[in-house]
């Protein structure tokens, strides 16, 4: 049971990455801005590379922060967006709608070869987490990954994923919300099943075709080190396999802006109304009010935005619509060390929607 315990508290690390902080520490980190928010974090940390991008006014720009909050020379560096995946599944599964190839209300044994089943859910449901389904499902792969300090996902095969659905109940109905990587895989299953071809591929192709030339699945280069090892096939690489750049990323942020193409408007409407901002979520300006494909939309600020974590880095991408402002965290350090990227590049959001 300890390991289950780890294990989760390792992996979770999409939205709501902030949960290990007690009480005391959110209330004092409350109250930082954002310039100290990114001083705490690269405190004595040598190797902090924490690049920031904001598009304001109709242009992009961004600054790398090194030790104890320097501006350091503007390199572009390569960092694991980890969840921020999510978000290009989900446009991407918008595509195939638009194109009707599928549907958002389609049930995923529309399309997999799964035993005979009264229910399972509909893509919509996994999409927005309301499936039932959970975060993972911890089996000796994961545990082993674990132990041996490895991605905890790598050499999850398709086949695990299709046997693990098929013995997962669920009912006809929306659950509450609850963040899943796993559904997020099914997702990228199904949709490699619709276009014929391996995950990693479609999806290449498809960021590839967005302009975003220097986001990709991760094949552990980067100047950075420490990524995350991924197998061709692996199920879960639709829930958070990918690398980028801040150019790229402030590129996606300004397509999400403008809705353009037109399936990246489709994914900021809501799908489904959650209310799932955590106890502390509203001190650090991290609302979940609602879901769109995806995307968190938090409907008191004004803010769509997705996060992202795996071992060794964390991301944030926000934007205000309404503003047009949007602003990028790429970190080289774990979703769990001092002051996540989430909790940054939200205070930061809030400050340019105030300036």
């Amino acid at each position: 049971m300890i390991v289950v315990g780890i294990v989760t508290a390792v992996i979770v690390a999409g939205v709501g990455g902030y949960a290990a902080y007690g009480a005391y520490m959110i209330n004092q980190i409350s109250k930082y801005t954002f310039a100290e928010m990114v001083a705490t974090t690269t405190k004595n940390n040598s190797e902090a590379r924490i690049t920031v991008g904001v598009f304001k006014q109709g242009q992009a720009s961004y600054t790398v922060y090194g030790e104890n909050g320097a501006e350091l020379a503007p390199t572009k560096h390569t960092y694991e967006i980890g969840s921020v995946t999510k978000t290009l599944t989900a446009a991407l599964l918008c595509k195939a709608v638009g194109e009707g190839k599928i549907s958002m209300d389609d049930h995923i044994d529309q399309h997999l070869e799964l035993p005979a089943k009264d229910y399972y859910p509909t893509l919509k449901r996994l999409i927005t987490h309301t499936s039932g389904y959970k975060s993972h499902y911890l089996d000796s792969t994961i545990a082993s990954n674990f132990l041996r300090g490895k991605n905890p996902f790598v050499g999850i095969s398709t086949a695990q994923l299709l046997d693990r659905i098929g013995r997962v109940d669920l009912k006809d109905r929306d659950y509450p919300f609850s963040y899943s990587n796993f559904g997020m895989s099914v997702v990228g299953l199904v949709l490699s099943g619709v276009y014929g071809e391996d995950y990693s591929t479609l999806i290449n192709r498809f960021v590839s075709d967005l302009g975003l030339s220097e986001t990709m699945v991760s094949d552990g280069s980067g100047d950075l080190g420490k990524f995350w090892d991924w197998a061709d096939g692996d199920a879960y690489i639709p829930a958070g396999a990918l690398t980028s750049t801040i150019d790229d990323m402030l590129a996606y942020a300004q397509m999400s802006l403008d809705g353009v193409p037109e399936y990246l408007a489709v994914t900021h409407q809501v799908l489904a109304e959650v209310n799932a901002t955590p106890g502390n979520g509203d001190k650090l300006n991290m609302r979940m009010d609602s879901v769109g494909a995806a995307w968190m939309l938090d409907t008191k600020n004004g803010i769509i935005w997705h996060n992202g974590g795996t071992g060794d880095y964390n991301s944030y991408l926000g934007f205000d619509p309404e503003r047009r402002i949007a602003v990028v965290v790429l970190a080289n350090t774990s979703p769990s060390y001092r002051i996540p990227a989430t909790v940054m590049g939200a205070r930061l959001l809030i400050e340019l929607q105030n300036s």
